[in-house]
């Protein structure tokens, strides 16, 4: 990226400094050629000035040596010429123009003037100026016309321009060169933030760190969070694709648990039980296909429909106190009328479905279940405060944060895989919830408290 920027700024870097080259070439030439006719205008103004009348008025008298505005009149050829016609067959020519043809040359009217150049003559290309006018006798109301001529070959004038454009070139590379090596250390410095960017990535695929973590400019911050919120969420994709086997696994224990002991019972008739085991089939069936959508998202959504809460609590109490008939558990509902959960359907089932095989689980005798809406001003959907209580030995404040860790249980002696706590934080965290756990101040066993925020 920095070659390919450097290349083409080099290139039109040298398009902008050719064109400025040419624009100043072109107005030095133009300052060159204005100050050459003020200069050949100053000298034939100088020999119109020292030229003379003789007192009779028929004769014009040449101006003296000591007078001439430059020495170079004086050097046959200097490149700088001096010619005068007037009337009366007047003709002069300086030291420098002698025996050169000045026969294209043209009187001109009092008061006319000419510049002209560069013109091919014989003695090369010139540069002239040519001033007409008349000079005034003893007579009066007699003049005699005179026009002078001085000329510059353009040799000299190219050299001067030579010079100017040679030390141009010169300057303009010197700041062409460092302009770009200006433009290398500013792209260089400019690049900083991006190699930064850079080499945390490769941190990161190396496993060195877990995200994006240093600081870095304004305009980067909105790519770097986004590169962060992608690490995360592949991340979160990749651990629910490992942990939905699992999920899965613990999920179905339950149904299979009704259907083995609907099996092995002896007593009821065949058309219960077999209602008893298609629902639990159909159950389990269900939970394949939630565990299996659960893997690719999971989560608090915008447009989540309303899913009561007391008829799916009724329907896994139900299915528990099968699993649990010998332990003749007592569980007991305290849910707000009309309370809702917004959010997918199965994710209400395994985070009500595992707190409350857990209190099964560990309870002596009684369950309670509680269900509060908290509304909140300014949202539009409530939250919801949703409680699992036991009258089981609890859980001690040192091994909260163990027993939630996946695959962990509270007492390796009892059967379980140890991840159905773990699937009830993933869930609270999905949705941006909280899980507390505590002791029951009414039972005295463990109490398991989700808060799930408005929005």
């Amino acid at each position: 990226m920095a070659a390919r920027a450097a290349i083409a700024t080099g290139f039109v870097l040298a398009g902008f400094l050719g064109l400025v080259g040419l624009t100043l070439s072109q107005a030095n030439k133009q300052r060159a050629l204005s100050a050459l006719h003020d200069r050949l205008q100053n000298f034939a103004i100088a020999y119109i000035t020292n030229t003379e009348v003789n007192r009779y008025g028929n004769k014009l008298l040449p101006p003296s040596a000591d007078t001439l505005p430059d020495p170079n009149f004086l050097h046959p050829g200097s490149g700088l010429y001096a010619v005068a016609v007037g009337d009366y067959g007047y003709h002069w020519e300086s030291s420098s123009a002698v025996g050169r043809d000045f026969s294209f040359l043209k009187p001109l009217e009092p008061g006319q003037s000419l510049f002209v150049g560069p013109v091919d003559t014989r003695m090369g290309r010139l540069y002239y100026y040519s001033y007409g006018v008349a000079l005034d006798t003893d007579e009066k109301g007699k003049s005699v016309r005179l026009t002078m001529t001085v000329a510059q070959t353009e040799y000299q004038f190219e050299d001067q321009n030579a010079v100017f454009r040679h030390s141009l070139v010169i300057w303009l590379s010197i700041l062409g060169v460092m302009l770009i090596v200006l433009q290398l250390l500013l792209l260089r410095w400019s690049l900083t933030p991006l190699r930064k960017v850079a080499s945390d990535m490769s941190r990161v695929e190396s496993g060195d760190s877990e995200q994006l973590d240093s600081q870095y400019p304004l305009e980067l911050t909105g790519l770097t969070e986004r590169i962060n919120a992608f690490i995360t969420s592949e991340r979160e994709q990749r651990t629910r694709y490992r942990h939905t086997l699992a999920d899965l696994a613990h999920s179905l224990k339950t149904p299979l648990a009704v259907i083995r002991s609907q099996l092995e019972s002896t007593t009821g008739d065949e058309p219960a039980r077999r209602s008893s085991v298609l629902d639990q089939v159909r159950r389990m069936n269900e939970l394949v296909a939630y565990q299996l959508s659960r893997a690719a998202t999971s989560g608090r959504q915008t447009f989540a429909s309303a899913v009561p809460i007391a008829g799916h609590a009724e329907d896994l109490v139900q299915s528990l106190e099968k699993v649990y008939a010998t332990k003749n558990v007592l569980c007991e509902f305290d849910i707000e009328d009309g309370a809702v959960f917004y959010g997918e359907q199965g994710d209400l089932l395994e985070l009500m479905g595992n707190l409350l095989e857990n209190a099964f689980k560990w309870a002596g005798h009684r369950v309670l279940l509680v269900v509060k809406m908290r509304p909140q001003p300014g949202r539009q959907r409530p939250g919801l405060s949703l409680s699992v209580e036991d009258d089981g030995p609890g859980i001690a404040a040192e091994k909260i944060e163990k027993v939630l860790q996946r695959g962990v249980r509270g007492d390796e002696r009892v059967q379980g895989h140890g991840i159905g706590l773990s699937i009830v934080q993933d869930i609270v965290h999905a949705y941006q919830g909280e899980l507390v756990v505590d002791r029951s101040p009414e039972f005295g066993g463990a109490r398991f408290s989700v808060s799930l925020a408005a929005s």
